[in-house]
């Protein structure tokens, strides 16, 4: 959460406003920064498709719940006929929607309800060991999840210039964008080696067998964020 406080401190955000947040996940790791920064008038809008496990417990030990709404829906379907945001909010969360067709179906929902829109994403790019470390064990994630279950899923992270594109691609422009360095531990590229060991192809299951024990070797010495990057955009 300390890192998402850090990347929302870009989003503009003020006391007051009413904002959507696509892709709010299990754990609420954006969504309790989000409240606590619209204040007590604010409102969030939260909203996913399935992971939702931990989320009311969450939001419940922060004393945001009152400010948050949880909706589970699709985001490239949202239920709102027009403009009821003022600012729509996605964060580490454009690489898990499998493909750039919906990623642009999404980013346009998203500028069709809000005044504005803020992306950030993790970028392919590491400055020292500890995040390359990081990104060697992460990569490995979409192609043993495509291996496993037949798709795409946990995306290699984007280059900045790819969230442009996407973005004018679904109808916006973007108004201002930038990087910056989380400086932090991250651990979340673990995937259990158990889930390798259950690929049913052998030839595949031995190659990534033998990466994710590499990668391992150097991600449990340590990992680190990479640098994120966030563009913050409106409408053409």
């Amino acid at each position: 959460m300390l890192e998402r406080f850090r990347v929302l401190q870009q989003a503009t955000l003020r006391s007051g406003m009413n904002v959507l947040e696509i892709g709010c996940g299990a754990h609420a790791l954006t969504t309790v920064p989000l409240a606590y920064l619209v204040g007590e008038t604010g409102r969030v809008v939260a909203v996913d498709k399935s992971r939702w496990r931990f989320f009311e417990e969450i939001i419940s030990s922060a004393g945001m719940k009152p400010r948050i709404f949880p909706l589970k829906l699709n985001a490239r379907e949202l239920p709102f006929p027009f403009k009821t945001f003022d600012l729509a909010v996605l964060v580490h969360g454009i690489r898990s929607m499998k493909s750039e067709n919906t990623m642009i179906k999404v980013i346009s929902e998203m500028l069709r309800v809000a005044d504005r829109i803020f992306i950030a994403e993790s970028l392919p790019v590491a400055e020292n060991e500890r995040q390359k470390a990081h990104l060697e064990l992460y990569n490995l994630r979409e192609e043993i999840f495509e291996a496993l279950f037949g798709e795409k899923d946990d995306l290699h992270y984007p280059t900045l210039e790819k969230l442009q594109e996407l973005v004018e691609k679904a109808g916006g422009r973007v108004i201002k964008s930038g990087t910056f360095e989380p400086k932090l531990p991250h651990y979340l590229a673990y995937i259990p080696r158990e889930y390798v060991e259950k690929i049913k192809d052998e030839e595949k299951r031995a190659k990534l067998l033998g990466q994710w024990d590499r990668a391992y070797e150097k991600w449990k010495k340590g990992a680190e964020h990479p640098p994120v990057g966030w563009i913050l955009v409106k409408e053409r």
